[in-house]
């Protein structure tokens, strides 16, 4: 692999120098103070990320508590409907792409579940979870950045509707947080997850958790599975540790990826998100390709990943389009289960330059030529660029 292989898929990110220094460094025990220090400087800097991402800059929720996980953001999931429902209760999942209904197989193992789904890539209705939440459900599931389709869904608006029937509100946050606006009190969010490899740009096998004290009061591990014992962990983070043993690296690269974006800080971490989604988005357009996703109002485009239409001749031969990109040397994503060779993706997550953004979409225009598709680049080139300015 070259040395300057460009990762641009949703998940993993490329990784700074200084996080992947710190997996390097000498083991130590996941009970010593080295490693209690760890986890506290992971866990103020993701307070931090919890709690202030807002374009403004202002504090958006307090009091909660974040947690770091040994595995993924599926763990995370699991672990907040186990904690929260059980047999009996009522879970309303809302799906509209892979994740969301990912959501609704978890829920599926240990609650009643009302799926209230759409078409992937097509946008929630407010007005259909209304009618499928009552006061008798529990908990409210949702993806805020739904990563299989490039939509972002209407967190604000479902949480109303959780609140107003005094439901959980669970939102997975895994390609948002740390790349765009998550506002955890105003959206009635109870507990929000999100992935390590993702927007916080860390090596993959940790997720982490906001717990508001209301959802912590709610928590019942005897009836989760033993791993995802979140009272356990609650307890265990007040000392600065996990109930069993942890991943040292792993939690080492992500103090440092989640220290590098409270220095960036998180008005200019979403702006610069914002703008790179942008770019890519009008670089496609210019070039005569469509978005994917259909949008409503209450539906945006993602800030964080841009999912794309393949043009009709491409799709005959989608294998040729991919290769060429990686030919390249640069990663993209194709479209999951259904999507498979309908449309491709590309990620803005992590710390990208504006210089990798370009290169990107120069070499997708590239691979597009290769594989017999006549785009216009320089159009999708110039669009990029002012974008970016």
């Amino acid at each position: 692999m070259r040395e300057d292989f460009l990762l641009l898929n949703p998940g993993p990110v490329p990784l700074a120098r200084e996080v992947r220094t710190a997996m390097s460094e000498p083991m130590v025990s996941h009970r010593s103070a080295e490693f209690e220090s760890v986890y506290e400087r992971a866990q103020n800097s993701l307070d931090y990320i919890f709690e202030r991402s807002s374009l403004d800059g202002t504090k958006t929720t307090s009091g909660g508590t974040s947690l770091v996980f040994n595995g993924t953001a599926t763990m995370a999931m699991e672990a907040a409907v186990a904690n929260l429902a059980g047999e009996g209760d009522e879970v309303v999942t809302v799906v509209n792409g892979k994740f969301g209904r990912r959501f609704k197989r978890i829920a599926d193992r240990y609650a009643n579940v009302t799926p209230v789904e759409f078409d992937w890539g097509h946008p929630v209705e407010p007005e259909a979870v209304a009618e499928a939440v009552s006061d008798d459900t529990k908990v409210v599931t949702m993806v805020h950045n739904e990563t299989s389709t490039g939509l972002l869904n209407p967190v604000a608006e479902v949480g109303e509707i959780a609140e107003e029937h005094d439901a959980y509100f669970v939102v997975d946050g895994v390609t948002s947080l740390g790349g765009d606006e998550f506002l955890v009190d105003e959206w009635n969010v109870d507990v929000a997850v999100t992935d390590a490899q993702k927007c916080l740009a860390a090596p993959p096998g940790t997720s982490a958790m906001y717990a508001t004290p209301r959802a912590q009061e709610a928590f019942d591990g005897e009836k989760a599975p033993f791993y995802e014992d979140l009272d356990w962990h609650l307890r265990k983070a007040e000392s600065h540790q996990t109930p069993f043993t942890s991943a040292v690296p792993l939690f080492r690269g992500l103090a440092v990826a989640v220290e590098n974006i409270e220095e960036e800080g998180m008005q200019e971490r979403i702006s610069r998100h914002r703008s790179q989604s942008r770019a890519f988005r009008a670089a496609f357009m210019a070039m005569g390709l469509s978005m994917f996703p259909e949008k409503n109002d209450e539906s945006e485009y993602s800030n964080t990943l841009t999912a794309i239409s393949l043009p009709a001749g491409v799709r005959e031969n989608p294998d040729a389009f991919f290769d060429a990109v990686t030919d390249r040397s640069v990663s993209i994503s194709g479209g999951q289960a259904h999507l498979g060779g309908e449309i491709f993706r590309v990620s803005n997550m992590g710390n990208l330059s504006s210089e990798q953004i370009l290169r990107g979409v120069r070499a997708i225009g590239e691979a597009f030529h290769e594989a017999g598709e006549d785009v216009d680049l320089e159009a999708g080139m110039a669009a990029a660029r002012e974008q970016l300015r």
